[in-house]
């Protein structure tokens, strides 16, 4: 699933993305180091991967878009 930056912070290496619906979804550190990432800036195009429905998506995964 795609979607866009919308918060980082470097010191807890969390922070949230906005969905395609402009939905806010929140990571935590362990889903930014899933990713291998160093740095994430609003408005970067990124690729994350979700689970459960239930009470919203939980982020897993947060890498960089590459087309």
């Amino acid at each position: 699933m795609q979607a866009t930056a919308y918060t980082y912070d470097p010191e807890t290496r969390g922070g949230s993305v906005l969905l395609d619906d402009g939905t806010p979804v929140p990571f935590d550190a362990a889903a930014f180091d899933a990713g291998g990432l160093r740095l994430l800036r609003p408005g970067q195009r990124v690729r994350i991967e979700t689970e459960g429905a239930e009470d919203g998506p939980r982020i897993t995964l947060v890498t960089l878009q590459t087309f």
